[in-house]
Formats: structure tokens, sequence, C-alpha cells
């Protein structure tokens, strides 16, 4: 989105006291660490960081010293008051996460929210985003997408939000951890069929940094001959428009004997076929006997 043309630097203003400064860091090239980012961290009275060891690394190579608390996932309810009380007294506060822009897929969005219910001003200092990273690099549609992060661990939700993910019609991006990459890719596969668009990224901005596709089915097969290492940022093609999904008696037994190869049932591959064509689940289940 295009924004006026008249910049100007805020750098003998920040940081500003009793505000709470949300701070992006680099996602894996450090050469992406703004130098506005780097002069208000080397300035502020606290660093609240997901990892404090992982964060003090960071800060070393760029010379920042400054007090770091840890903010994560299992302390930020105990936290949250203590970082408030410090912006009360008006001293200067910036969080950051292990990578990237924070709140996006980590507790932030909790400090900045009560920030702004006490009064606070919150700043933003633009920075790399994973999400963001792939999304514009991977080809698929970009004017209408939905973030969904990681997915939850209970079988239950999880199931009944790739269920959703897989009839969205706008890009879908995900994250995932390298040990549950395989079995995302073999959900996707069985739910979105082998032939949807997917961009999968890993070592964004990095050297070796790359991105496997074009289809869920191709990706599927890398993935099973080169193990996966590394964060994962998955772009996920919408689902195609219904007029589309009109397939002749052939390639539904085809699409039926690629589920069944992946070890689901004939009873189950017929339901989940069923749920992306429209077509009955008992004709499927027929056509294969």
């Amino acid at each position: 989105m295009r924004q006026g043309t008249d910049y100007i630097s805020e750098k003998q203003l920040e940081p500003t006291p009793g505000v709470l400064y949300i701070v992006g860091t680099p996602i894996g090239n450090l050469e992406d660490f703004s130098p506005r980012a780097r002069n208000l961290l080397s300035k502020v009275s606290i660093i609240a960081c997901e990892d404090t060891r992982h964060s003090g690394q960071l800060f070393k190579k760029f010379k920042i010293k400054a007090s770091l608390v840890s903010f994560h996932k299992y302390n930020f309810h105990s936290r949250i008051p203590k970082l408030l009380d410090a912006l009360k007294r008006g001293d200067t506060l910036a969080l950051v996460s292990d990578a990237g822009l924070p709140s996006v897929s980590d507790p932030g969005e909790e400090l900045v929210a009560a920030s702004r219910d006490v009064g606070n001003k919150v700043i933003c200092i633009p920075g790399p985003c994973a999400a963001m990273t792939a999304l514009v690099s991977s080809g698929l549609p970009t004017q209408r997408f939905c973030f969904e992060g990681f997915l939850p661990s209970k079988p239950t939700h999880r199931n009944s939000l790739l269920k959703t993910i897989s009839k969205e019609k706008r890009t879908t991006i995900l994250y995932e951890a390298p040990h549950r990459l395989l079995r995302l890719l073999r959900e996707l596969s069985v739910l979105c069929g082998e032939e949807r668009p997917i961009q999968v990224a890993r070592e964004l901005t990095k050297k070796h940094e790359e991105q496997i596709g074009p289809t869920i089915g191709q990706a599927l097969k890398y993935f099973k001959e080169n193990k996966p290492r590394g964060e994962f940022t998955i772009v996920l093609g919408g689902a195609p428009p219904e007029e589309l999904l009109q397939k002749s008696d052939e390639e539904l037994i085809e699409e039926m004997q690629k589920l069944i190869s992946n070890g689901v049932s004939i009873n189950f591959a017929a339901k989940e076929l069923a749920s992306k064509t429209g077509y009955s689940k008992n004709y499927l289940y027929a056509l294969m006997h």
C-alpha cells in the first residue's frame, strides 16, 4: 500500500518514555536489521525478549547493551503487569521476538492489548516477517489471503481447522516445525488433493533459502526424500472455484486411488473427495467397487 513521500527521521526523538515499541528483528539475514531498530534498541531501558539468550547473541553482534527480560508463552501472564508498571514509571520498553515481527504467533499481542487498555502508546518499528516474505515470493495470489500460523496440537481442533483451510478460497499462510512437516503435507494432500498449488519455504533471507513446490504432491515427494530441517512457512493456494471441480468417473477413481495409496480407507477417501467435489460419498464409494 503506497503511503506519502514525505520521509522523516524520528531518530532523535526515539525512544519516548511510557511508549511500548514493537521491534522487528532479522529472520535470517542480519543485513535486514534496520538502522532505526538498532538505534532504538540501544537506547531503551528494557527489552522484552522471547528468548534472552537468543536475542542476547544478536544484540552482542551489534553492540546493543540493554536490560533484557524474558517474555514468552509460559510467563507472559505474570510478566505483563510488571512491564506495564515499568511504562507507568516512565521507562522505555521494546518488545522483540526470536525472529521477525513480534505479536505474530507469539504472546506479544497480549502485551500490546494490555498496553493500549491502560492508555499507553504503541509504536511498531517495521521489520522482516516470514509470512509476508514467503507470500510475496510464492507466486500465489496476494490480493486476498489469510494467516493461520501454527496449527493447534489437539487432533479434534487441528482436523477441524484443516478441513476449513482446505475449502478456503483465499491463499493461506501456515507455520510448521520440521518434525511435523510431513504429517501436515500428507493431511493437505488428502484434504486438498496433490495438485493444489503450494510453496514450502525455509531458510528465508539466508544463503540456502528454499521454496519447494509448486504442488502439494511434489512438495510431499521432495520432503520424503529430503529430511525437513529448520522452521517452515507454507503458502497454500486457495480452493478452486466449484465449477472447476467437475470430473469424469475415471478422474474420480484416480483421485480415490491416490488417497487410498496414502494409507486411508476407501470409506475415508470417499468422504474426503465428496467434501471437495460435491459428489455423493456413496457414489464415489460405489465407483471403487
